[in-house]
């Protein structure tokens, strides 16, 4: 699926490294769940990407928040995870997730598995998800009026 035409305006204000480490784990997503459908936030402090079966928020298994110096990949049900390979950082009830600098230092096949088992917990909280989505969309669900990037500054 071609990410939303919004997608790289978004994540213009970062510098290109985080720009395309973005892009990377976006596609490796993508690629491992081609029925996923991407949800965009560009939020206040961050650009969000959460990974869904359905358009709702509520149904992601996994996600991207974009910053300026890292972008974290997330489980949106991390704390569910019973196959944790990698060390996933986070307290809240729910999510947990991994900082990564750069795409040589992403564990990509221990997180596939992770993954997968995040897809089932999602599918079995809501069955409807394992129907196949033969028309996945990359939709934009927000879009901040101020926002907090790189430069430390506030825009509007």
């Amino acid at each position: 699926m071609k990410p939303n035409p919004q997608l790289k305006k978004f994540i213009e204000p970062y510098d290109t490294q985080i720009q395309n480490l973005t892009l990377e784990l976006r596609n490796f997503i993508t690629d491992l769940v081609p029925e996923a459908n991407e949800l965009i936030w560009d939020n206040y402090n961050a650009v969000a990407l959460a990974y869904s079966k359905s358009e709702k928020l509520k149904d992601a298994f996994c996600h991207i928040s974009v910053y300026s110096g890292h972008v974290n990949f997330g489980f949106n049900r991390g704390a569910e995870l019973t196959k944790e390979t990698v060390k996933l950082n986070g307290k809240g009830k729910l999510i947990r997730h991994i900082s990564v600098k750069d795409s040589r230092s992403f564990p990509k096949e221990e997180i596939k598995n992770m993954i997968w088992e995040a897809v089932g917990i999602s599918e079995n909280l809501n069955y409807e998800l394992t129907e196949k989505n033969s028309q996945p969309k990359s939709i934009v669900m927000s879009i901040s009026e101020k926002k907090i990037r790189p430069n430390g500054k506030t825009s509007s």
